[in-house]
């Protein structure tokens, strides 16, 4: 053993002293993102001759190893097959990669198939699909939302959600949900948004990285729908999503002020930097509703650590208070889980 591991050094010492990438990658054994593609297609080819056709490679997490195989389908431009595949030890995901490879195809069929079931509801009522979680869900659209088009956009897209339910039948997991949600981007960040190569798989080109954060760069609206057996109430209801440091400054403004509401009644007063759901007021994109906790006394350490008190608060798009704050007491259960009235 103690001979295998002085042969196994020296390899690699003279690996390092070429200096040359080729010998790196050959000699001393690493597995590149290259060779992780090269396996990929060999077994696609086995598999599943002349239906794959390899799209890009990534190199997955560090200290994972393997790459994240991308193809698309011959005979479905909208399905994208992902295999995660380790060349190395001839693994894909952990699995016999010729298993891993056909469940990646069932699945990649199985997506792009919802996906246009979604599109022609939404197509249907004139909203077209900008791009998709990375899951497949929830779908972005592009629409304008001011105070004098919020209830009738928000409405117009609930009919869409009714008709994605509708389409998906009465015993989908869908239709069994409590709620569906629906990304609303500004036209104008759309019309900028990154939009990947025409060639590429729709499934592919909607659920990428870099397109959801060029949507999310400046802030949108989250429209949520409850449902009820089956039934959407397209009404529904709409929360601005914004980005990190835009989310941190309008809590930081909100804690501030309702502080120094509080403290003519908790001169001690302590906020929590818990944020909880804000929803916009109806028929209002510059109004908005939400939960702040506070504790009446700080604790040993000066904070506020699991508060039973709460303030319902309605601001402007800044945080800046707008009327009157309402203290609700005993929010959390016997458990300590939050409790807070709906409103």
């Amino acid at each position: 053993m103690a001979g295998s591991r002085r042969r196994q050094l020296r390899a690699v010492t003279t690996c390092v002293l070429a200096g040359s990438l080729a010998v790196l990658l050959g000699a001393c054994g690493v597995i590149t993102t290259k060779e992780d593609r090269r396996a990929a297609e060999e077994l696609a080819e086995k598999h599943f001759p002349g239906q794959l056709k390899s799209v890009e490679a990534r190199t997955l997490a560090p200290g994972s190893g393997g790459s994240e195989v991308t193809f698309a389908l011959a005979d479905d431009p909208d399905a994208v097959v992902r295999l995660r595949i380790k060349a190395a030890d001839g693994t894909c995901d952990r699995k016999d990669c010729g298993k891993a490879l056909t469940e990646a195809v069932a699945r990649g069929r199985a997506e792009a198939t919802a996906y246009r079931t979604l599109r022609g509801a939404f197509d249907a009522c004139g909203y077209e699909i900008i791009a998709l979680g990375p899951a497949g869900t929830p779908p972005y659209v592009a629409a304008e939302l001011t105070n004098a088009t919020v209830e009738k956009v928000l409405a117009e897209i609930g009919g869409c959600v009714q008709r994605w339910v509708s389409a998906n039948g009465a015993d989908s997991p869908l239709a069994k949900a409590e709620a569906s949600y629906v990304n609303v981007i500004s036209p104008a960040v759309a019309e900028k948004r990154s939009r990947g190569k025409d060639s590429w798989p729709t499934m592919m080109r909607l659920t990428r990285g870099n397109l959801l954060a060029s949507l999310s760069k400046r802030p949108f609206h989250s429209a949520s729908y409850d449902i009820h057996a089956g039934r959407v109430d397209t009404k529904g209801s709409a929360r601005a999503v914004r980005p990190f440091k835009e989310s941190q400054e309008f809590g930081r403004t909100v804690r501030n002020a309702v502080k120094e509401k509080l403290r003519a009644t908790y001169p001690n007063v302590v906020m929590s930097t818990y944020q909880w759901v804000w929803r916009l007021e109806p028929g209002r994109v510059d109004r908005q509703t939400g939960y702040l906790l506070f504790c009446p006394e700080p604790d040993e350490r000066g904070r506020c650590v699991n508060s039973d008190d709460a303030v319902l608060v309605t601001t402007d798009e800044r945080g800046n208070p707008v009327g009157e704050i309402r203290i609700v007491h005993d929010v959390r259960d016997d458990r300590g889980s939050l409790r807070l009235p709906p409103y």
